[in-house]
């Protein structure tokens, strides 16, 4: 997919209308963020609104994210654990100390 940043009033505008006109090349829109489809009209509809716009305007070409192949099943695990806590303020560096889950410090070293 094409992930379409629009920076400016103006940009926005351009990327809302875009996206009106061309829905069915369009996955998904958030306000002043659009995903396109990866074809080439999908990257068509992108660079005319970089054209038109310049730096106002950002795209980046995006993959879907599969956990089981990106992270390790320790990072999954500490995810799942931390999210069924039974107090919610608890922070994760303080949640992590004592268990057998990775620390946010070590987390943060490593690159997917």
């Amino acid at each position: 997919m094409l992930l379409v940043i629009a920076y400016t009033r103006e940009s926005r505008t351009s990327l809302r209308n875009v996206a009106r006109a061309h829905e069915d090349s369009v996955v998904r829109q958030f306000g002043r963020v659009a995903l396109f489809e990866a074809t080439e009209f999908g990257a068509f509809q992108a660079l005319r609104l970089r054209e038109k716009h310049g730096e106002a305007i950002q795209v980046e070409r995006t993959r879907p994210f599969n956990e089981f192949d990106a992270v390790r099943p320790a990072v999954r695990e500490a995810a799942r654990a931390y999210e069924n806590r039974e107090t919610p303020a608890v922070p994760y560096g303080r949640f992590a100390d004592g268990r057998n889950l990775p620390p946010p410090e070590a987390m943060k070293g490593v690159e997917l």
